[in-house]
């Protein structure tokens, strides 16, 4: 990649966007946004409660997503966003049509395990079967590339750095 481009860090719950995306966004010198934050309160509170998301749910925190990313073109960004479905994807790219996606990915057991562990996130570990069941994989027409995320963050950094490093 040779001019800035905004990054979304993607993928199922538990794949280690809040880790990676500050790690991928100091590889490259450009800020990182946590998709989280994009949440309204009433989102939070569902899924905190175990309640996956509608699309409606979701609409309000895709646009004020895509309106970060629209305004980081050309200077490069980095953000956390689930983006599981192609629509998803599809309407962050409506904003900002530049984007790039770093899809993290890896076997459920692996991302089970690390969700089991982490402490003080809304998101519970009963919402993972919801998450693979909506992921719709990045398709051929979507610039990004899928990253694998066994080994240690560092590693996963460097693995989506290199990835992102060879796009055309």
């Amino acid at each position: 990649m040779n001019t800035p481009h905004v990054v979304v860090v993607m993928g199922v719950a538990g794949t280690g966007k809040t880790t990676i995306g500050p790690l991928l966004a100091a590889r490259l010198g450009v800020p990182y946004a946590e998709g989280d934050d994009f949440h309204p309160s009433a989102n939070i509170a569902k899924m905190s409660a175990g309640t996956p998301l509608t699309d409606d749910d979701r609409w309000p925190w895709l646009d004020a997503i895509g309106d970060w990313a629209h305004g980081r073109e050309g200077l490069g960004g980095v953000v956390s966003c689930s983006a599981l479905k192609r629509s998803y994807r599809d309407r962050l790219r409506v904003a900002a049509p530049g984007l790039v996606f770093v899809h993290l990915a890896g076997d459920r057991a692996l991302i089970e395990d690390r969700m089991s562990h982490r402490q003080g996130h809304f998101m519970p570990t009963a919402l993972l079967d919801s998450q693979f069941a909506t992921l719709q994989p990045l398709e051929g027409d979507e610039t990004g590339v899928v990253v694998d995320v066994t080994g240690s963050p560092e590693e996963i950094t460097a693995r989506a750095a290199k990835a992102l490093s060879e796009l055309p």
